[in-house]
């Protein structure tokens, strides 16, 4: 996002309200003055502003502080337990609800490649069973 380009929303933003409230008062005069009374005139251009608000205020803050940061895995409990990058891949995939056959597909390797992966992180994580060990990995920050 260039420098210029929120000022531009700004400006768009005001502009549009400019010509939000003209219209209205427009309608006001030759439709609604007769139907409709003052007050919901005045909750109809709230309303609007308000969605125009929160339209612009999206656009201009962008996405929520940290939400697009990546998972970085604690290196030092890679090392500890001699975790192999392959191993971290099969991991990651696992912590995604993804079945053997799944990840031997994803990872372009053997099913029994797999089996071999996820028993040395059995083993390495101290754990029996698949939900053991992603736990484990969650509480020493190897997986998110």
């Amino acid at each position: 996002m260039t420098r210029s380009r929120p000022h531009f929303t700004i400006i768009l933003f005001g502009l549009s309200m400019a010509v939000l409230l003209t219209g209205l008062k427009l309608m006001e005069y030759r439709f609604f003055a007769k139907d409709f009374s003052l007050e919901i005139l005045l909750g109809i251009v709230a309303l609007l502003f308000v969605s125009l608000g929160v339209w612009a205020g999206r656009r201009l803050a962008g996405p929520a502080p940290g939400t697009n940061l990546p998972f970085i895995p604690n290196r030092r409990e890679v090392e500890r337990l001699h975790i192999s990058p392959r191993e971290m891949e099969v991991l990651d995939l696992m912590s995604r609800g993804l079945s053997n056959k799944e990840i031997a597909d994803t990872l372009f390797i053997s099913l029994s490649t797999v089996k071999t992966h996820t028993a040395n992180l059995f083993q390495k994580l101290d754990a029996v069973r698949r939900t053991q060990a992603l736990k484990k990995a969650r509480d020493l920050g190897l997986i998110s």
